[in-house]
């Protein structure tokens, strides 16, 4: 521990359990000074341990839905008054996608479901930082971070239209935080981070052979939830005031590769494999 919060104060979306980043993030604050505030949708608080997570950190659960400006409104005010007014910093850790949840591809997508999509990966992040900034909630130099991942920028199979969440949720942090950041000091950023085995990932198509395949490929490894919280620690602390409106890969060096010699032996493994299958088959023939 570093006490790099130490004073400080936060808001905290999308933890749901363990796995969550969100909750190790919520830990990681805690443990570094801060006090934090927790929140979920009522059917994620019902579903999760958030509230076991509430006790280790010695604060409150507040319902609701990033979605809807109405509980946004609450969620700050009751925010406010929990710490006795304004606070530091915002985490954003919300994604899911009905497509992908209900097996729709990309090339077949659920229009309704992509709205969904879209409003709650990305818009919600939008309407948390408006109704944030409307109610005057944080202290100056504050800081605002949002989880993103690398299918913002290139197609990764199976990722779906959850790209197209993570693209938008990319340019609106670059957009308010020119607002935000010449008003208020408010800094506003993305981490791209590692895919990582949580709940809400854990619909995305292959997502098991898409980890090895980053894990094979990054110099470092994959970064898991730990060290993303750590990294997300970072952004909250005064270290980092003049960094902003970046969208911040932490991927063990993934999103800088081509090719990495691992992976290159695997996929030379899996040509031999094919040659020896073909000639087979045409010594049956």
């Amino acid at each position: 521990m570093y006490n790099l919060l130490k004073g400080k104060k936060g808001l905290i979306f999308g933890a749901l359990n363990e796995q969550s980043i969100a909750w190790k993030v919520a830990q990681k604050a805690y443990e570094e000074g801060a006090e934090i505030v927790l929140t979920n949708t009522p059917v994620s608080i019902r579903m999760g341990n958030i509230d076991q997570l509430a006790e280790e950190c010695k604060t409150i659960v507040i319902p609701a839905d990033a979605t809807k400006v109405s509980d946004l409104e609450n969620l700050i005010d009751k925010t406010m008054e929990h710490f006795g007014g304004k606070f530091d910093f915002i985490l954003h850790s919300i994604g899911m996608s009905p497509n992908v949840r209900k097996g729709r591809t990309y090339d077949d997508l659920d229009y309704d479901f992509l709205a969904k999509t879209l409003d709650i990966s990305a818009i919600s992040f939008h309407k948390v930082i408006q109704v944030a900034r409307k109610k005057d909630a944080l202290n100056e130099w504050g800081s605002i971070v949002a989880l993103s991942y690398i299918a913002a920028q290139r197609t990764m199979y199976g990722y779906n239209d959850m790209a197209d969440a993570k693209a938008l949720l990319e340019s609106i942090a670059r957009s308010f935080g020119y607002i935000y950041g010449r008003e208020k000091h408010i800094r506003i950023n993305t981490v791209s981070q590692s895919p990582t085995q949580t709940t809400a990932g854990s619909g995305v198509l292959g997502l098991n052979d898409l980890m090895d395949f980053s894990d094979r490929t990054s110099p470092l490894g994959n970064a898991n939830a730990d060290d993303c919280a750590n990294y997300v620690i970072t952004l909250f602390s005064d270290l980092t005031r003049k960094v902003t409106m970046q969208n911040l890969f932490h991927d063990g060096g993934f999103s800088s590769m081509g090719m990495s010699r691992r992976a290159m032996k695997l996929y030379e493994k899996g040509l031999e494999i094919e040659y020896r299958d073909i000639q087979n088959k045409a010594k049956k023939k």
